[in-house]
């Protein structure tokens, strides 16, 4: 499944809830079923700098594709960073670095959050992309 693929996917479960509490658990859910970080992995090098809350990413290249791993100490925010995992992880670089994030405006969750929280998923985005560029750069 491609990343626009996956992004589409996102939006249509999304839809599916009547209303933005349903959807707030939704997203809390997917959080809630990201594999456990390692606690090693829970250093300030791995930590999103700018967020309201604490969420740590770490990536690692696996055969030429980046595999995402994250945590929040907030459940609604480790959600968030779920949704990014779904459409991002197990994809090469140069796709991720090309992806279109635009696709998080049109799941309405922007504008539902705090402007910090709000905020936090372009962070986070953002710091996705930074760790594909750099297995792009290693890997030319």
């Amino acid at each position: 499944m491609t990343i626009p693929e996956k992004q589409q996917q996102v939006l249509e479960e999304l839809e599916l809830f009547q209303d933005w509490t349903e959807r707030y658990e939704y997203v809390i859910s997917l959080g809630k079923r990201l594999p456990p970080l390692a606690g090693t992995a829970k250093t300030p090098e791995h930590l999103i700098k700018g967020c309201q809350s604490q969420v740590w990413l770490d990536a690692v290249s696996e055969a030429g594709k980046v595999r995402y791993f994250a945590d929040s100490d907030s459940l609604i925010t480790k959600g968030m960073i779920a949704l990014f995992i779904r459409v991002l992880d197990d994809e090469s670089p140069d796709a991720i670095l090309q992806a279109d994030m635009s696709f998080i405006e049109r799941t309405g969750l922007k504008e539902h959050l705090a402007p910090t929280r709000a905020n936090a998923l372009t962070l986070m985005a953002t710091q996705m992309k930074q760790r594909a560029l750099a297995f792009a750069t290693s890997l030319s």
